[in-house]
């Protein structure tokens, strides 16, 4: 018999599970008629701030709005520049340029794949100079103010951010975390000697609640969370016309609102996410006792100050397209999180970066996959994934190409 193939991702099951609590979301906003903002939406507000320790939360319409909004709500826009990797979904950089601002690119560390610390360091120190008219740093690339940095948590992984927040108080700089793959993903502060949650370590941070996350909605919907009080009045002000109450209008907005059906569905799957991100926290372990003595492969590497929640499972080989097509032929579903880097994209051809200017990125962008990864991946599916790869990586170079393409 033909095995049940393995999806890369199961959206069905949970909510297949969940389907009678969802369901009383809906019927709830049909009898009251509360579709836009009201107490579902500030209930779930209250609670995921509090679950990302932090004092507040503001819903937003997308993840691509909640950074777009935080860095708004920050001060940056036009003639500004913020320092980011080329290694994550261009809704980052999105965010940025519909800002007004720029986006200047560092590399990324070759085993955690987020910012390279050094590399942000020597971008600060030497290839930036202060206007002394000003007092504030500016971009030797491109002549504009630097005015913060968007650390990625990329994978489900915190950046290390310590240093990179000195740097940014050595700098002015204002730091907005980019955690839409890092729901609940926790980093050990050396400095603070305490654990604390992605979302509540910079000025703000975006998150992204798209169906696929580790918190998903089902449909578009994101947040903001931040410490600070006028940025979140901000915040709650862009994303409903600049209203500050209805028909008042204190500044020009933007119709970003999270609409109660989604706040409410994310408030069910919220009290699920902790044992979701253990299970994940599980798979990676597994995934990683059957692969560790494999050769020719590329383990994902978590450092000893983080938790991370695997939002995605991401291994590096050398013939990436070729195991890829291997295990398509085996029922077993994968992704490239991300192939193409950003500052190779044809939309930011504007930008003038060229092939080589992120050897890391561009290295890594040719060599990664990413394995199904998913809180109800089994351990028999597991070890079905796991002897497609080991059989793959047997094989010699002619017989993977040659098996690639038959496949």
């Amino acid at each position: 018999m033909t095995p049940e193939p393995i999806p890369f991702l199961d959206l069905i099951t949970p909510h297949r599970e969940l389907e009678a609590e969802l369901l009383r979301v809906v019927q709830q906003a049909f009898r009251t008629a509360g579709f836009i903002g009201g107490p579902v939406l500030e209930d779930f507000e209250r609670a995921f701030a509090e679950f990302c320790s932090t004092r507040y939360c503001v819903g937003v319409s997308s993840g691509t709005d909640a950074l777009r909004f935080a860095i708004m709500a920050a001060g940056i826009g036009t003639g500004d520049a913020i320092i980011t990797v080329p290694n994550t979904f261009i809704a980052t950089t999105e965010a940025i340029t519909q800002a007004g601002a720029l986006p200047e690119f560092v590399d990324i560390d070759e085993r955690t794949y987020n910012i390279d610390l050094n590399k942000l360091r020597e971008y600060l120190e030497f290839r930036s100079s202060w206007d002394t008219k000003t007092g504030r740093l500016i971009s030797r690339r491109t002549g504009r103010r630097l005015a913060g940095i968007i650390p990625v948590h990329l994978y489900g992984q915190m950046a290390d951010m310590d240093p990179i927040l000195a740097l940014a108080e050595r700098f002015n700089l204002v730091v907005i975390e980019d955690a839409c793959q890092a729901h609940g993903a926790q980093y050990l502060s050396k400095r603070q000697n305490r654990w604390f949650t992605a979302g509540s370590m910079g000025r703000a941070a975006a998150f992204s609640f798209y169906p696929g996350k580790n918190l998903g909605a089902c449909g578009e919907a994101g947040a903001v969370t931040t410490n600070d009080e006028e940025l979140a009045r901000t915040l709650r002000m862009l994303r409903d016309h600049g209203q500050a109450k209805k028909y008042y209008h204190e500044i020009e907005g933007y119709n970003g609102r999270l609409d109660a059906i989604q706040a409410g569905i994310l408030r069910i799957k919220l009290q699920y996410l902790a044992p979701w991100n253990e299970s994940r926290r599980k798979c990676a372990q597994r995934y990683q006792e059957m692969l560790g003595a494999a050769e020719g492969i590329g383990l994902p590497y978590v450092r000893s100050s983080a938790k991370a929640v695997h939002h995605l499972y991401v291994v590096r080989v050398q013939n990436r397209d070729d195991l890829q097509r291997h295990l398509a032929a085996a029922g077993i579903g994968t992704g490239i999180h991300y192939p193409i880097p950003l500052h190779l994209q044809s939309a930011y051809r504007t930008l003038n970066y060229e092939k080589g200017d992120f050897p890391v990125t561009e290295r890594t962008a040719a060599e990664i996959l990413s394995l199904p990864m998913f809180p109800g991946l089994t351990p028999a599916q597991q070890r079905r994934v796991v002897e497609q790869v080991l059989e793959f990586l047997s094989l010699t170079p002619a017989q993977s190409a040659s098996k690639g393409q038959s496949a």
